[in-house]
C-alpha cells in the first residue's frame, strides 16, 4: 500500500511535469506559482532532513520522501 501510494504520487508529479511543457512559457502568473512551488519543495526537503536526524528509526521512509522532494524541486527549477 505504501509503495503504491509513493508510485502514484511520483507518477502524478511526472504527469504534471509533462503537462507543464504544453503550457506557453510567457504566462507570468504560472511562472510566479512555480517559484512558490520551488520554495515550498525546498523547505519540505529541509524539514525532512531535520526529521531524518531526529527520527532515525523512520529514515528509510524519510529518504524516499526526500528523494521525491528533490526530484520535484529539480523539475520545477528546470521548468523556470
Amino acid at each position: 500500500m505504501k509503495n503504491e501510494l509513493l508510485n502514484r504520487t511520483k507518477k502524478f508529479a511526472l504527469d504534471c511535469w509533462h503537462f507543464c511543457f504544453k503550457i506557453p512559457k510567457s504566462t507570468a502568473d504560472f511562472i510566479n506559482k512555480l517559484k512558490i512551488v520551488e520554495e515550498e519543495a525546498d523547505e519540505s526537503v529541509y524539514w525532512l532532513e531535520i526529521f531524518e536526524e531526529i527520527l532515525s528509526d523512520q529514515s528509510e521512509e524519510i529518504i524516499k520522501l526526500k528523494q521525491e522532494g528533490k526530484e520535484l524541486l529539480a523539475i520545477t527549477v528546470a521548468i523556470n
